[in-house]
């Protein structure tokens, strides 16, 4: 059992609860301020004065005074109206994290929403109960409206939710599950469907892929540069100390550990005439501390938007105080997102150029295009090119979201994030990167095969045991599609980073809590 303390998640409090659900309980301090927040709305809801949101209706209808019998049909109807969102269902462990902090955000007492609600949300994500929420159909902006109602729907017993493994009802799981369907009070629908736990959700879940595969692109390259026979000089401490970038510091210091006692280095320290390696081999620390050093800045933000109260308005029960403003705006994660996008474009493309120069005779020294026949065999020739296909597709993905702005809610809303979409559209890229990262492994591997009888590191040895044990050798021509696949597994369940991270404090010390 897990104790939710509201404002209080931890990026590895997240990471555990994305990866293997465990129940939910929430701390029981909380309810103070829950109950005093929720009576200050029931006041406002018996009272004469106009409250947005309370007793008016919603966006450009604002002005629109809702009749007291009317209160609860009202949110009720913002809960439909508001389930509109298209596409493919998003995944469960992103539900999962929007539910989380949907209640988490709730449960923190500035919503006005009754601890009936937040212990409802509690019990989906305990139970299992997991909401169908479309991917499309948020722009990011009066909180992620579409895909927060198709969350709380279910709620009400309507709409459609994962259980037990099957697609079914949302009516079909409460009666599975023994639970009644709720009714909304006043503010209620209007709480659960502001917010931007699903951009956030969406950009926390990306993140953690982003680690994963940053960490094995930083092994991938220290494999390449020993295939390469690329000096070690780069990586020398001092080089980097002087221009004291956090992320570049790091990562020299990772590779530095990755490489260490590789008798492939010791081979070409006397006798080699070459005088600087190419950008793609000896700037791997500044470009990949650089992204680093992003995706350092995108956990702070992306952790301070999974505690924050995005709702509105707010409601001070300490001062008796409702307050309108745009908490829901998705700017932060929109901005971070798109800072995202350009690290995984970033590591795809120095990637990329790593394969590049491996295939190329005249510049690795290596046999043409890694195969000991060219010509009767392609080798490597056309991995490289769907390497490159990849690359360039996430140049285009790369574009950021957050500089698009369509107005909605009859120009009410006239300035809106896009951080739903700048957030989703991560998940292509980094499958893109996934696959150059894969496709890397395997030519570098190749590579150290004509190396031999030259061991690497003892860290990068374990590397390619691994990779061995899905893809043998490719000395003669076959489709390397399925050991592509087998890699990219590798990567996306860690397994990279652990085999390359037994004890080397300078990798694990990368990743980001």
């Amino acid at each position: 059992m897990t104790t939710i303390h509201p404002g209080q998640l931890t990026l590895a409090q997240l990471r555990t609860l994305h990866a293997t659900p465990t129940p939910l309980t929430l701390d029981p301090a909380a309810y103070v301020g829950i109950r005093a927040s929720a009576a200050l709305v029931h006041q406002a809801a018996e009272g004469g004065a106009a409250v947005y949101g309370v007793n008016t209706g919603f966006g450009k209808l604002a002005n629109q005074r809702i009749a007291k019998p009317d209160l609860e049909t009202l949110q009720l109807n913002l809960l439909r109206s508001h389930a509109v969102g298209v596409g493919e269902p998003m995944s469960e462990p992103v539900v999962r994290l929007v539910l989380l902090m949907k209640a988490a955000s709730l449960a923190r007492g500035y919503s006005g929403i009754r601890e009936l609600v937040i212990d409802r949300l509690f019990a989906f994500y305990n139970l299992g109960i997991t909401p169908v929420i479309p991917c499309q159909g948020s722009v990011g902006a009066s909180g992620d409206l579409a895909p927060l109602a198709h969350l709380c729907l279910p709620l009400i017993g309507e709409g459609e939710v994962f259980y037990g493994g099957a697609r079914m009802p949302a009516a079909t799981a409460l009666q599975h599950a023994k639970l009644e369907s709720i009714r909304l009070g006043a503010k209620e629908g209007l709480a659960l469907i502001n917010g931007t736990q699903v951009s956030t959700a969406l950009a926390i879940d990306a993140l953690f892929a982003t680690e994963r595969l940053f960490e094995a692109a930083v092994i991938s390259g220290a494999v390449t540069l020993d295939a390469a026979r690329g000096s070690d000089g780069p990586f020398d401490p001092r080089i980097h100390a002087v221009r004291g970038q956090l992320g570049q510091m790091a990562c020299a210091a990772a590779y530095r550990a990755l490489t260490a006692g590789s008798a492939i280095r010791q081979s070409h320290l006397v006798g080699d005439d070459r005088v600087q390696d190419p950008y793609c081999l000896r700037c791997q620390p500044q470009v990949m501390g650089a992204c680093l050093d992003q995706m350092r800045y995108a956990t702070d933000i992306l952790m301070r938007e999974a505690n924050a109260v995005t709702d509105n308005p707010l409601v001070f029960a300490d001062t008796d105080t409702l307050l309108s403003g745009g908490n829901f705006h998705a700017e932060p994660v929109a901005l971070v997102a798109d800072a995202l996008a350009v690290v995984i474009a970033e590591i795809g493309a120095i990637t990329e150029r790593r394969i590049a120069m491996l295939v190329d005779t005249v510049v690795s020294r290596l046999p043409a295009f890694l195969t000991p026949e060219a010509g009767l065999n392609s080798g490597f020739m056309i991995v490289h090119v769907t390497a490159a296909a990849l690359a360039s597709e996430n140049k285009s993905l790369a574009h950021p979201a957050s500089v698009d702005s369509l107005p909605t809610s009859a120009n009410q809303e006239d300035h809106v994030s896009m951080a739903t979409f700048a957030a989703r559209r991560l998940q292509p890229m980094l499958r893109n990167t996934e696959y150059i990262v894969a496709i890397e492994l395997l030519a570098a591997a190749q590579g150290i095969e004509f190396l031999r009888p030259l061991q690497s590191s003892q860290a990068l040895e374990g590397i390619l045991q691994l990779v061995r044990s899905v893809s043998p050798a490719m000395m003669v021509d076959r489709s390397l599609a399925p050991d592509m696949e087998q890699v990219r597994a590798l990567i996306t369940q860690g397994r990279i980073g652990l085999a390359g991270a037994a004890a080397i404090h300078e990798l694990t010390a990368l990743r980001l809590g």
